[in-house]
């Protein structure tokens, strides 16, 4: 393996995490030419910080680097991720949507400006920590592998797959990639568990292998609403339900998403968010999770990582950690948009987040909720 491997050059994605760490460290002992680079994100003013890339963050690369005996270089991208991401993701909360920063993140940072930077430097290859497999990827170059080993036709194109560790799985974080980007971009931990990756750090002796997990958004220091309180000018208004009595008051419809059920302030519930009307600045609930379902949805800016003829029969996710739905996509008549009709009826459409499309462990690939 390391002979076969031998001149092909892969810039590792460091964010000091041990997920990165191990992605690095694994191509680099299956004889890659591996070169580690660490992104300086956008942080939240002086007193702010960015969870991927702080100073400790930045340290910990740097060792794991030194430990694996790879070249280390630092990519400030602070003007391009608070346009491309923090932007958006504020946008859209204007809008009363519920966005998803690290889709977008994956698509315009990741594997869009250091992809592009990157190949220009005479990289073949970049790698990231994402629980997630590519079929070229994983049958061309790694050992861990469900397919059978074989040298991979010339024209066959790339599928994105889901990741070995179901619980890790972040196939749904990628959904925007592309041909072009899904050939030049190796998933090294798709093919391992959490618990075997932690081991797999103690094995190379990494100073990451006790790394604890980051689960929130990484440019925001303290909470979602105390951040958009910061950016965006909220009004308080009438919280009301779905027959127009009033209940209570909301402090600003940004600070609110469809299914919440916690912190609403209202008394004698459980109450769920069902709609926003931001027209009339009313906050809708309801106890009834029935008012919460939906039998369709309508998708923006969709993106097939494979080419797909509709109407398209298969598995749907509406947000991360929801289960998978059974459905079929139409087209709907507008450029970059489809029709998502379910089998049976979903809880919680949330505008906004991402709803992606699956056949068995392959990403077919998916859209944005209107």
């Amino acid at each position: 393996m390391p002979i076969k491997n031998k001149g092909k050059k892969v810039a590792a994605a460091m964010s000091g995490g041990v997920d990165s760490s191990v992605a690095a460290a694994l191509l680099k002992r299956d004889g890659f030419d591996v070169v580690g680079v660490f992104m300086k994100f956008w942080k939240d003013g002086e007193s702010g910080e960015n969870s991927c890339c702080s100073l400790e963050s930045e340290k910990m690369a740097r060792l794991v680097a030194k430990k694996i005996g790879i070249p280390f270089y630092v990519v400030n991208v602070e003007k391009e991720f608070k346009k491309k991401v923090v932007d958006y993701f504020l946008k859209e909360y204007k809008k009363g949507n519920t966005p998803n920063p690290c889709v977008v993140c994956n698509k315009e940072i990741k594997f869009g400006f250091l992809i592009e930077k990157v190949l220009k430097l005479g990289a073949d290859f970049i790698a990231t920590g994402h629980y997630a497999r590519t079929s070229l990827g994983n049958q061309i170059f790694f050992r861990r592998t469900p397919l059978r080993a074989r040298k991979a036709p010339k024209n066959l194109l790339p599928r994105l797959l889901k990741a070995k560790d179901k619980e890790k799985d972040q196939s749904y974080f990628l959904w925007r990639l592309n041909q072009k980007q899904l050939k030049r971009v190796l998933f090294p931990i798709g093919e391992y568990t959490k618990p075997q990756v932690r081991k797999l750090a103690k094995e190379f002796k990494l100073p990451t292998a006790e790394t604890p997990e980051s689960q929130e958004v990484c440019f925001i220091f303290g909470t979602t609403n105390e951040f958009l309180k910061k950016y965006l000018k909220t009004k308080s208004g009438n919280i009301i339900n779905k027959s127009g009595k009033i209940l209570g008051k909301h402090n600003g419809l940004y600070f609110y998403t469809i299914g919440q059920r916690k912190g609403i302030g209202l008394s004698g519930g459980p109450y769920f968010v069902v709609a926003k009307d931001f027209k009339n600045n009313n906050l809708i609930v309801s106890k009834n999770k029935k008012d919460l379902e939906s039998k369709e949805l309508v998708a923006k800016n969709v993106n097939w990582t494979l080419p797909q003829k509709l109407p398209l029969k298969c598995q749907i996710k509406i947000r991360y950690r929801s289960n998978l739905a059974h459905g079929t996509i139409r087209t709907n008549g507008s450029k970059g948009g489809a029709k998502v009709i379910f089998e049976k009826p979903q809880q919680a459409v949330t505008p906004g987040q991402s709803v992606v499309f699956y056949s068995g462990r392959k990403l077919l690939g998916g859209g944005i909720i209107k």
